[in-house]
């Protein structure tokens, strides 16, 4: 079988595995303030692990990493940067800690976030089983706490059968479940690109928790088709403290070649 023409059929939700968004200030009229980790106490704390698994090609950046991000300052035209000192860890490993604060690279000063991330590997994740996501950042100040539940898991959809996972017939349908099980999904979206196609095809589904369902449409070119499935699921954040208030999400997605009878 010809290899399927490989485009970026689907991308996580805007800071999902590339970097945040800087947040946009008022020409020139930033403030710029080196505060310690205890100035950052009255922020939320944002995790988002994405999990984006390609059929073919190398990873992006990004496409496996979880990331945690402060919340700006209330004053629109304040901008903190995390002064030196500081170390963020996953389940006790290192993350990259970028301190934020005024870049006037772009033409304009803009105020860059704090955050930090840490970039897994799936192969391994996979092999191992779910274990809760713990960070922490802390200097000689403060200490800051997120535990995720199953934060350290592998995403799939398995297919739910009757035939094969990897040969589809017009007409028939087919289910996909979210794994790792005890976790709901929002919507759960399907496309198929053809083999040598450059546009790609929505597909209508039905979703009943974590199980996701579609016919496939008589109308389908019989080929070889790559099929993505994705999703966005809320994080179930066990323990906050450091913050006032944490909050998490994991976006998941998948690409597979199925071949169209």
């Amino acid at each position: 079988m010809n290899r399927i023409l490989r485009r970026n059929l689907l991308r996580a939700p805007a800071g999902a595995f590339v970097a945040v968004g800087l947040l946009s200030g008022c020409g020139s009229s930033l403030t710029s303030e080196v505060v310690d980790l205890a100035s950052l106490a009255d922020r939320t704390l944002t995790l988002a692990q994405s999990d984006v698994d390609v059929y073919e090609g190398l990873d992006e950046p990004g496409s496996h990493r979880v990331t945690v991000t402060f919340s700006p300052a209330v004053e629109e035209d304040r901008c903190t940067e995390l002064r030196e000192g500081v170390t963020a860890t996953f389940n006790g490993l290192p993350m990259t800690l970028e301190r934020g604060g005024v870049d006037g690279t772009a033409g304009r000063d803009v105020c860059v976030p704090t955050r930090a991330y840490y970039d897994f590997d799936p192969n391994v994740w996979v092999q191992q089983p779910a274990e809760n996501g713990r960070v922490v950042l802390q200097d000689g100040t403060h200490t800051i706490t997120l535990v995720l539940e199953r934060g350290k898991a592998k995403r799939l959809f398995s297919f739910q059968g009757p035939g094969a996972e990897d040969r589809l017939t017009r007409g028939q349908e087919y289910s996909f479940r979210w794994l790792p099980e005890g976790e709901v999904p929002g919507p759960i979206s399907a496309t198929l690109l053809r083999e040598g196609g450059t546009a790609t095809a929505t597909i209508p589904t039905t979703q009943e928790e974590a199980v996701v369902s579609f016919t496939l449409l008589q109308t389908t070119p019989v080929a070889a088709h790559l099929l993505t499935l994705s999703a966005t699921a809320p994080g179930n954040v066990l323990e906050c403290t450091g913050v006032a208030a944490c909050a998490a999400t994991v976006f998941h997605s998948e690409e597979r070649v199925v071949n169209v009878q």
